[in-house]
């Protein structure tokens, strides 16, 4: 028997059906009213360039049609000789029924998990990165008149076969309440932290006496989200990139609902959000939440995590803000790359501008506090 691939299953099947991504297989013998369809790389003349180029400053399309209907799956791949970060230099887009700003605007590489140099593999119930940088995306995209997804490449040297399939179903209409699927990048580079001191063996005894240990407010944590709107926060992708010696993961999670004065969820440490617990150590990767990359505590380390709501969305009414500390009360200095994922009713407020593809290329930056050599400077 295949234990994982048995745990898998059964995981699955213990989940809320509502929360099973797309499908479930009591339900599979139920046939649906829907035309599937498929936009795809494929060599128009019959024969096996099933591929395309995409050269500096290139925007390529990879579909658009007209609604009402369902992105159901994308996959993509980029040769693994292709420059070196192109998934960082790649910008996917997404745009539904001819809005002026996108509802999709990330890297491709962070939007699928791909955070740094090295593709992890990692299976999870809506991204999978599947051996050799086999991308894949099951977040159920609707649309009700009209779908582009396109992707924009700012490397230099040309990427000489890109592929793709996007697998969508051609619907009747789309229930009333049906929210559109957004996806949003940030960073920071570096996260502003306010402590500078020497914290080797966590000694942060100076550190209290700063009123700025006691965060209440969250006024210097980091942002992963801020959108008004009518919605439900699904998931994040998280990549730190470490600046100072030592963890990220003291840092609490918190989230404002609707304009409260209070966050309404303030979690407990960076691995407890990501489901692990005391501290973070060996990979591991569920339908629900994943550690896919973790190289140590030094200068230069990296950690990828997700974390996918799918047991209960967090639902918003007029807006979100969703937050985590760099470390205890955000004094770290780390790089931080995220993606948000969630759900809400058009129209949505433009995205903040992407941040230029040179600062979107992980590298450690000085920030002072321990670890860092001061020839850095």
């Amino acid at each position: 028997m295949n234990i994982k691939k048995y745990a898998w299953t059964l995981a699955l099947c213990l989940l809320p059906q509502s929360s099973w991504p797309q499908f479930a297989v009591a339900d599979l013998p139920l046939l649906r009213d829907y035309e599937s369809q498929r936009s795809s790389s494929y060599d128009l003349s019959g024969g096996n360039a099933d591929y395309r180029s995409l050269s500096e400053g290139e925007t390529l399309t990879l579909l658009d049609t007209n609604g009402p209907g369902e992105i159901r799956h994308i996959w993509l791949t980029l040769p693994p000789g292709a420059e070196a970060y192109a998934l960082q230099k790649t910008v996917l887009r997404a745009y539904w029924d001819g809005e002026d700003h996108p509802s999709v605007e990330a890297p491709l590489g962070n939007f699928f998990g791909v955070c740094f140099a090295t593709p992890p593999v990692f299976q999870s119930a809506l991204i999978t990165v599947n051996p050799e940088g086999a991308l894949n995306c099951y977040f159920p995209m609707p649309f009700a008149k009209h779908a582009r997804l396109t992707v924009t490449y700012e490397g230099h040297r040309t990427v000489e076969d890109f592929y793709w399939n996007i697998d969508w179903v051609k619907r009747d209409s789309l229930p009333t309440n049906t929210a559109y699927f957004h996806a949003q990048y940030r960073q920071a580079v570096p996260h502003d932290g306010w402590y500078k001191g020497n914290f080797y063996g966590n000694n942060f005894a100076d550190a209290h006496k700063d009123p700025r240990w006691y965060n209440k407010s969250g006024e210097y944590n980091y942002v992963i989200l801020d959108t008004p709107g009518d919605g439900q926060f699904v998931g994040v992708m998280l990549a730190i990139f470490n600046n100072q010696w030592g963890g990220w993961n003291e840092g609490d999670d918190m989230i404002w609902i609707d304009g409260e004065k209070q966050q309404r969820i303030n979690g407990t440490g960076g691995e407890d959000y990501f489901n692990a617990a005391w501290g973070f150590g060996k990979l591991y990767n569920t339908p629900l939440v994943g550690l896919v990359e973790f190289t140590g505590y030094e200068p230069g380390s990296r950690n990828t995590m997700y974390r996918w709501h799918l047991e209960a969305p967090i639902r918003f009414r007029k807006s979100i803000k969703v937050s985590i500390e760099d470390g205890h009360a955000s004094m770290r200095s780390d790089n931080i790359y995220s993606v948000a994922y969630w759900y809400q009713m058009e129209p949505h407020a433009p995205f903040p501008p992407l941040p230029p593809v040179e600062l979107r290329i992980p590298k450690t930056v000085w920030t002072g506090g321990a670890g860092q050599d001061p020839k850095m400077k």
